[in-house]
């Protein structure tokens, strides 16, 4: 029971990651780091959210290379 719940907030953290991952790409607006006074939490924040920016690029790279995506065309 205590193990499901760790898991799935250790998903809903990762997905939340990837989210602000992809707002950073299309975007260009990040969360700013330099605002955490406290070495130690903004090297872990750094941290996620380079996670988040690698489970992104993964999931972008499997996209591009899969014959079941096609860009669609922008109005």
């Amino acid at each position: 029971m205590v193990l499901g719940k760790l898991a799935h907030y250790a998903f809903d953290a990762i997905l939340l990651s990837t989210v602000v991952a992809g707002v950073k790409r299309s975007t260009g607006f990040a969360p700013d780091t330099e605002t955490i006074s406290n070495p130690t939490i903004r090297s872990l924040t750094e941290q996620y959210l380079g996670f988040g920016e690698m489970v992104f690029n993964t999931l972008q790279g499997t996209v591009v290379s899969s014959p079941y995506f096609k860009r669609s065309e922008r109005p």
